[in-house]
């Protein structure tokens, strides 16, 4: 006679054991099925949220431009800050902790770039300017805004004009009564479409070989307060897919440009281009200053009128040498183009 111990002190019974084989495994919660499923979600739409702002500003940390379509993205870098903040909440509502630093690591690198790129204003001078004189950039559009820039120098009175993108009516507009009086000098170059710019003044000016570039950009020297100075129209090629190499190319000529001799210089124009632009830091490190940005005023967007301000990028520069301080900046709206204009007063020491 066996005991109930000893009974089951040997292999599990066959039926027991089928039933143990055949049990089905707990079933988790549909609850919490959904629940990582919308974490896992949320966590991809907060990775497509960054990717396209990551890799931009990659190219930014490595001082390059790179190929389209991270030159088009980067005129709008202070903008990241957008997709980087929603990126954050979607990665921390999915408690996706990668992906939260991932965001966080944008958005830290975004405004470190958005400070103010290049030098200081420098510190008050002991001895009175030697001249003062106004300085005006406009692109026109095809000529569209012809009127409004008449306008804007009959009001403002600047002694230098700078205009982009003149056609056919706009030079008969430049060379007319109404202006041949209050600038008689002059250097206009006739260009289709947005191929054509001009250079006014009512200083004397001597012209001189102008920068090389698709469009027109002349240059020429003018005599102020007994001194020589070199003055440059800026208009390079955008940075669209079909012309990128000359985008890059024409900025490199205009960096060229100011990084000979020494003497008082100015560059005033649509670069095309932003601080955020390696191709534009590169012309700053000839010793430039950007006047809108020692007025602190660096990211005042100047295209596309459509939506600047507040939504834009600041491509309308006037570069200034050492030999100026910047004692304002003005942004001019233009009707009928889509760049608005930049008026900056200046000293010269």
């Amino acid at each position: 006679m066996h005991t109930g111990e000893e009974q089951y002190r040997g292999e599990v019974p066959p039926e027991i054991r089928r039933t143990a084989d055949t049990a089905p495994a707990p079933a988790v919660p549909d609850s919490a099925a959904r629940r990582a499923r919308r974490r896992r979600v949320l966590g991809w739409c907060a990775a497509l949220l960054l990717f396209p702002v990551s890799v931009p500003l990659v190219f930014r940390g490595i001082d390059a431009d790179g190929a389209t379509p991270i030159p088009q993205l980067l005129a709008f870098l202070p903008w990241f800050l957008a997709p980087a903040w929603l990126a954050l909440a979607l990665a921390v509502l999915g408690r996706r902790w990668l992906v939260t630093v991932w965001s966080v690591a944008v958005l830290a690198t975004t405004g470190w770039f958005i400070q103010p790129y290049g030098a200081d204003a420098p510190p008050p001078r002991e001895h009175p300017p030697t001249a003062r004189f106004r300085v005006l950039t406009a692109n026109l559009q095809y000529g569209q805004a012809t009127e409004a820039l008449l306008r804007e120098v009959q009001r403002e009175r600047p002694q230098l004009v700078s205009v982009q993108e003149c056609e056919s009516t706009c030079v008969e507009a430049l060379r007319g009564a109404e202006l041949r009086e209050a600038y008689p000098h002059r250097v206009i170059t006739e260009a289709g479409g947005a191929g054509g710019s001009a250079l006014l003044s009512t200083y004397p000016l001597h012209t001189r070989t102008p920068v090389p570039g698709q469009l027109t950009m002349p240059s020429a020297v003018a005599e102020i307060g007994g001194r020589e100075v070199r003055i440059q129209v800026a208009h390079p090629m955008p940075p669209e897919p079909s012309s990128m190499g000359a985008w890059k190319r024409e900025l490199g000529n205009l960096r060229d440009w100011a990084a000979r001799g020494d003497q008082p210089r100015v560059i005033a124009g649509d670069f095309n281009a932003t601080q955020d632009h390696a191709a534009f830091r590169d012309i700053l490190e000839t010793g430039l200053r950007d006047a809108a940005r020692l007025q602190g005023q660096s990211r005042t967007p100047t295209w596309p009128t459509a939506t600047s301000p507040p939504l834009g990028a600041q491509i309308d520069h006037v570069l200034l040498s050492r030999h100026f301080e910047a004692a304002d900046a003005q942004f001019l709206d233009l009707p009928g183009s889509d760049h608005r204009g930049l008026l900056v007063d200046l000293k010269m020491y």
